[in-house]
């Protein structure tokens, strides 16, 4: 079936609705970590010595946004967005073969940042806060080159 055919043609249109509803949904829950999470860096970095239990309330909110929010809403926006590409046919076209290369390039950030959570969890953070405050603009930067991909779809 073509891909226009996928705006009008009964069940698989309103499939295709629900599949893309999941993505943007699993998409703003995983961006959503994926921003907050460099931003918990920030603050966790920027204690003081000998204050362990607010580093430990600090590592309990990264390991929980990261096991609990940000992989499965990455797993889930990966999952949603093969199953469009695939229905949709559009896997050929370069703007979502850009977009993909830089999803994978957001998917390593994430294990990362995952690595980041494990050195905190661990006491062996080397980084200061300023180091995470840039980090936390990467994401965002790659955000927006994405949904520009995903909402124009250049031909280039």
């Amino acid at each position: 079936m073509s891909s226009a055919c996928w705006r009008g043609c009964g069940a698989e249109s309103v499939l295709y609705d629900w599949l893309k509803a999941g993505h943007i949904v699993s998409l703003i829950a995983w961006m959503a970590g994926m921003l907050y999470l460099p931003r918990l860096f920030v603050y966790h970095a920027s204690l003081p010595p000998g204050s362990e239990a607010q580093s430990a309330t600090f590592k309990v909110m990264e390991r929980r946004l990261l096991k609990a929010i940000m992989t499965p809403a990455m797993i889930a926006t990966w999952a949603f967005g093969l199953a469009l590409a695939g229905m949709s046919g559009f896997y050929a076209s370069p703007w979502l073969q850009v977009k993909f290369a830089l999803v994978l390039v957001l998917s390593g950030i994430h294990g990362w940042l995952a690595r980041m959570v494990k050195d905190f969890a661990a006491d062996r953070n080397t980084r200061g806060h300023r180091f995470y405050r840039v980090i936390n603009e990467v994401p965002t930067l790659l955000m927006i080159v994405i949904v520009i991909l995903a909402t124009v779809k250049p031909g280039f």
